[in-house]
């Protein structure tokens, strides 16, 4: 009898702990996507909607990067999108659909042949498409990611390795791809 009592206010126990503990985790991942996603989507917003002689700032600096990124396969909108993606990854192909459309008209995201028929039309090829998602898995991991490590650790040093590392790999491997391919093709 008290053997059954202790197991049940054992497992009780732990099950409140086990609850509490993925509250209080995930109440602070949320707070922290919250405090760095919402203020980055009013910048992206200003940097589309803001223009110098008729080109807005996302072109401005999308045209900047181009260089660079057709070295890796990619162009300056895409390159674009990761940089102001930091906030979310989730957001990076949204932002290169907003890019390419000019901020004039919204895609449904679940209408996969509408978005390949955007991506083709702005000059996507298979390159393109494999470096994306070469990118994709090897860049820097989103700011919520950097500020929990930064919490975690408590060492910037760390931090900046957890961003740099990924991202060198991710460049590194989209230039190789890139220079193969052009071999071949």
């Amino acid at each position: 009898m008290y053997l059954k009592f202790y197991l049940i206010e054992s497992l009780n126990l732990v099950k409140s702990l086990f609850v509490q503990y993925l509250i209080e985790l995930y109440l602070f991942v949320l707070g922290r996507a919250i405090s760095v996603a919402a203020p980055s989507g009013l910048v992206i917003w200003l940097f589309a909607s803001i223009g110098i002689n008729g080109e807005s700032l996302l072109s401005i600096i999308a045209n900047f990067l181009d260089p660079f990124a057709n070295l890796l396969g990619l162009d300056g909108y895409i390159l674009t999108a990761f940089i102001f993606g930091i906030p979310a990854n989730e957001i990076v192909l949204p932002i290169i659909l907003m890019c390419y459309l000019g901020g004039n008209s919204l895609v449904n995201m679940e209408d996969t042949f509408s978005i390949g028929q955007i991506l083709i039309q702005n000059g996507w090829t298979i390159l393109t498409a494999i470096n994306v998602m070469i990118f994709t898995c090897l860049h820097f991991p989103c700011a919520t990611t950097l500020l929990t490590i930064k919490k975690e650790t408590g060492s910037l040093k760390w931090t900046i390795i957890s961003f740099l590392l990924p991202t060198a790999c991710g460049i590194i491997l989209c230039m190789l791809t890139t220079f193969v391919y052009n071999i071949f093709v």
